[in-house]
């Protein structure tokens, strides 16, 4: 059962970071944003204590071909997923706002152009062709059912590590449709966040509305993007949103999860991409993981580290 626990203390308090201000800026300066992995595990837009999050689970499934796929508590299990809800926030200066491009259907992707908004309350360019930036990014078409949109390729990744970094397992998730989902916890102290009627706020009310072209494979071009102030949020229930523990050996081990991995997206600061959480897993017996699974490990949180690629239990 999902419990939905909150404590008075913000996500500034859970970084043990003190609240940022947006600099001062020229009337011509580009703004760039600042995105931050939100707490593992963690609800949308939740702003207590991470070890209270219960925003991931343990699912065994009896066909493990299938990228979600109903949890079974019984019978003989073809895998064992680690699901866990993941968020990218922007708490920068100006929006992340990116377009997509191709100049023809033949092409199964668009290449991608970030754009930057000039000034606070300044001009914001408003397509591919006037972006002042390109990128390494793409963005394809997911025809999955649960999906039929663009997704941004290489968004968010996670991963398995042991306790001291080495990758036991990767995600197989690739990609992304950005928007504006959720306010930022505690966002008034933090950035300013768009008002109505400015330039910015009118990009906000865009990025609130979009769904990435859904149901529009012969698109040629795509918006995305996130406000400031606001997030994106993939719950655990989604496709993809897990990692595959069914040869995990029992032990300790840290989940990662980073946006913008390769720094394709430019942003002010890097250094707050990445959050992990160390978790420790028993299988019955203890041990490497059975050759046949009838029973799922058991999974306990031992440590929350929002801002940190490490996370020693």
């Amino acid at each position: 059962m999902k419990r939905k626990t909150y404590v008075g203390i913000g996500i500034a308090a859970v970084l043990g970071v003190v609240a940022w201000a947006a600099p001062a800026l020229a009337a011509d300066e580009a703004l760039l944003p600042d995105l931050r992995q939100a707490p593992i595990g963690c609800e949308a837009g939740y702003g207590g204590d991470p070890m209270n999050c219960s925003d991931w689970d343990v699912c065994a499934v009896a066909d493990a071909s299938k990228p979600n796929g109903e949890c079974i508590t019984s019978g003989r299990m073809q895998g064992v997923r680690l699901r866990f809800t993941s968020s990218e926030e922007n708490v920068g200066a100006g929006p992340l706002l990116l377009y997509g491009h191709r100049d023809s259907t033949s092409s199964p992707t668009m290449s991608v152009r970030q754009a930057f908004q000039n000034g606070r309350h300044g001009d914001i360019p408003g397509s591919y062709a006037d972006a002042q930036h390109a990128t390494s990014a793409t963005t394809y078409y997911e025809p999955a059912p649960m999906h039929r949109h663009w997704h941004l390729l290489g968004f968010d990744r996670f991963q398995l590590r042991t306790q001291d970094g080495k990758m036991v397992v990767a995600d197989r998730k690739n990609g992304f449709c950005l928007g504006d989902r959720y306010d930022v916890p505690g966002v008034s102290s933090i950035v300013d966040k768009p008002a109505p009627g400015t330039p910015e706020g009118d990009l906000a009310q865009t990025l609130a509305e979009s769904t990435c072209k859904r149901k529009e494979p012969s698109a040629t071009d795509v918006t995305e993007g996130i406000s400031v102030g606001q997030g994106d949020n993939y719950d655990y229930t989604v496709d993809y949103q897990w990692l595959d523990i069914s040869k995990v050996a029992s032990g300790v081990y840290t989940v990662v999860n980073t946006v913008n991995p390769d720094h394709s997206i430019s942003e002010s600061d890097y250094a707050n991409n990445s959050s992990s959480a160390a978790f420790s897993v028993q299988w019955p017996g203890g041990g490497a993981a059975p050759a046949t699974i009838t029973a799922p490990p058991t999974v306990k949180l031992l440590r929350s580290c929002p801002g940190s690629a490490t996370c020693a239990a």
